[in-house]
């Protein structure tokens, strides 16, 4: 179990700062980003852990990762500037 979550958080860790160094324009600062991976792939591992009843290794990195990709993408922000017409326009 310690060993699921050790890697799972250094995976999740791993993943925010490759996400932070590929896509730094569209994320927030660094400060969040980072436990927001690691957060999010502790509580992916924690699902999968409980769902599987301790199962494979494999399985709940996966499950980790899945959940830490899906955080991380909600703090992304729109690459461009909004154009917002007017109703009248």
């Amino acid at each position: 179990m310690l060993f699921e979550a050790l890697s799972s958080a250094i995976l999740g860790l791993a993943l925010a700062w490759a996400a932070y160094h590929r896509m730094s324009h569209r994320l927030p600062a660094r400060a969040l980003v980072l436990p927001t991976g690691v957060a999010g792939a502790l509580s992916g591992a924690f699902v999968m852990n409980t769902a599987l009843d301790a199962g494979n290794l494999l399985t709940i990195l996966l499950g980790s990762v899945i959940v830490s990709v899906a955080s991380l993408s909600l703090l992304l922000r729109p690459a461009g500037r909004l154009r917002r017409r007017s109703a009248t326009a």
